[in-house]
């Protein structure tokens, strides 16, 4: 008798173990693609956190952050320049001018440190997608060009066509220009380009590409 009186109490119970299973399975069939989007925008929440403080710790300020263009956090008031290169730069310069047969000369070899970098004073912003991080900012560039030394090469008076103080301040404000002028031509405001792109991929671990986006093409300085 208890034998048979337990067998309605086992298929119950089998019964109610199959629907609360039936009904757990379409529940998560059901809420999947909700489940999906949160997890997929908790990850790119993620990165866009990683993306403030990697700018944070780089520039000491935060940039406009976008999350599929919305609008995640605000830009903090940018007030400086970030420099990320710096080089050693020497250049030479050489004046001769001849009057009525007499010729003076003045020859300089300068050497200065020339930074490359960003300005921070001009738009910054991020935009964080599901396919790529779109960093949006100005091409880098020459940032400072800082006299380190001049040793005089020549200094030749001519016999009445003596060097003047004008002669020697042209001279000098020359040499800036020629280190700038190197620098540009040795690649330095690129190179400060890619400083910031690895900085930032060193920084901000995620599996879509990271991307700088310049508004026009790189200037001549």
């Amino acid at each position: 008798m208890s034998g048979r009186s337990s067998w309605p109490v086992a298929l119950t119970l089998v019964a109610l173990i199959g629907a609360l299973l039936i009904a757990f399975i379409f529940y998560r069939t059901e809420t999947w693609p909700l489940r999906t989007t949160h997890q997929g925008m908790d990850e790119t929440e993620r990165v866009a956190r990683d993306v403030k403080n990697a700018f944070v710790s780089i520039a000491h300020l935060q940039p406009r952050i976008t999350i599929n263009n919305r609008v995640y956090v605000e830009q903090s008031t940018p007030t400086s320049e970030l420099a990320l290169i710096s080089r050693q730069v020497e250049v030479e310069h050489e004046f001769v001018h001849t009057w009525l047969g007499s010729s003076k000369r003045v020859k300089l070899h300068g050497t200065f440190n020339v930074k490359a970098g960003f300005d921070l004073r001009q738009n910054l912003s991020v935009d964080v997608r599901s396919t790529d991080i779109l960093i949006h900012l100005p091409h880098a560039q020459i940032l400072d060009v800082t006299e380190q030394r001049v040793d005089v090469l020549a200094f030749e008076n001519g016999f009445w066509n003596r060097i003047s103080a004008a002669d020697v301040q042209n001279e000098l404000s020359i040499l800036p220009q020629l280190a700038r002028q190197k620098a540009a031509e040795g690649q330095l405001a690129a190179e400060a380009e890619r400083a910031l792109q690895q900085q930032l991929e060193q920084r901000v671990h995620t599996a879509q590409p990271l991307k700088l986006v310049f508004p026009e093409p790189r200037p001549v300085d």
